[in-house]
């Protein structure tokens, strides 16, 4: 058996599947990456851009460069692989997928159980009261944006320096020991906290790896392919529907 077809036969008879998604599969989307050879960090200092010293130093430069951001990833749509993940999560109804990334890109392709591990890009925070909301606006009319109630707001993103909300955290964790598979796409599995999940969900799952490069959890895997996502999950996908004789409506 061939190794896409191994990885289509696990999921298809996984009870609790989770997926983890990193910066690799919204590559596929143009949304550049932060560690990859045309990583983000190659251009900026994070410590520059992304950390709350920065932001409460100069809050117009940071929201510069993140205005810049939305902007690119304004123009980037789902790919197969976000769509593969999407219609997964319509077939195995107790699947959850929890992503490292902030673009949106998941929720643009329809997944609705989702682990925003990092937050979102799209989201806004209130740094007087906390209040948060959506805005698709780019570029934006006013930088830095502002709160209804005057002061101003800050992506809703975990910069570094920063620990990810504890409720996010803790269901992020459950997750990991109770799925009996864990299918890891695109991650360098390398920052943390989210490259321990592969490592707490082997002691009770299967772990398959979709990667082009080998990582740190290589080793832990049951199936790695060293494919791009957006050809790999169509393809595991096709297995799925025919092992669960799911067929296209006429």
């Amino acid at each position: 058996m061939n190794p896409v077809e191994t990885a289509g036969r696990i999921i298809a008879d996984a009870e609790y599947p989770v997926i983890l998604t990193g910066a690799g599969i919204s590559a596929e989307s143009g949304v550049p990456t932060f560690r990859g050879k045309d990583g983000l960090w190659r251009k900026y200092r994070p410590e520059q851009l992304a950390t709350p010293d920065a932001f409460f130093r100069d809050p117009a430069l940071v929201w510069e460069w993140y205005d810049w951001r939305r902007q690119i990833i304004s123009r980037a749509e789902p790919n197969p692989g976000h769509i593969a993940i999407s219609e997964l999560e319509r077939i195995k109804e107790n699947s959850l997928l929890i992503t490292q990334n902030v673009d949106g890109l998941h929720r643009k392709a329809g997944n609705r159980r989702i682990i925003e591990l990092h937050g979102n890009l799209w989201r806004l925070k209130c740094i007087r009261d906390g209040r948060k909301w959506y805005s698709y606006e780019v570029p934006l009319k006013k930088i830095p944006p502002e709160c209804e109630c005057g002061a101003i707001a800050r992506p809703d993103v975990v910069w570094f320096g920063e620990t990810i909300p504890g409720e996010i955290l803790r269901k992020a964790y459950e997750s990991a020991e109770k799925c009996d598979v864990m299918l890891v796409v695109g991650t360098s599995a390398v920052v943390q906290p989210a490259a321990s999940l592969p490592v707490i969900a082997v002691k009770n799952a299967r772990i398959i790896e979709i990667n082009p490069d080998s990582t740190p959890v290589s080793d832990l895997c049951e199936v790695s392919l060293r494919m791009n996502a957006g050809k790999a999950l169509p393809e595991i996908l096709r297995v799925v529907k025919k092992h669960l004789d799911i067929r296209a409506p006429p």
